[in-house]
C-alpha cells in the first residue's frame, strides 16, 4: 500500500431522520440517513403487515364474498 494517499478512518457519527443516532467507522465525522434499523418497515415489522393486510383486501375486492 502506498503511503499518504488514503483517507483518514475514525468514528463517525450517523444521524437518521427518524431522530435515531449511532456510532460507526467511516472517512467522514457526520453520517445524515433517511432511514435506519429503528425505522425502516423490514426491521420494525410494519412491511409484512401493510402487504399483507393489502393482500388480502385485493382479494375480497377481486373474488369478493360468494353466498
Amino acid at each position: 500500500m502506498k503511503e499518504k494517499i488514503h483517507p483518514n478512518y475514525s468514528e463517525a457519527k450517523v444521524i437518521c431522520g427518524c431522530g435515531n443516532t449511532f456510532m460507526t467507522g467511516s472517512v467522514k465525522k457526520e453520517l445524515r440517513v433517511d432511514v435506519c434499523s429503528k425505522c425502516h418497515p423490514f426491521f420494525t415489522g410494519q412491511q409484512r403487515l401493510g402487504a399483507a393486510r393489502g393482500r388480502i383486501e385485493k382479494f375480497n375486492k377481486r373474488y369478493g364474498q360468494e353466498g
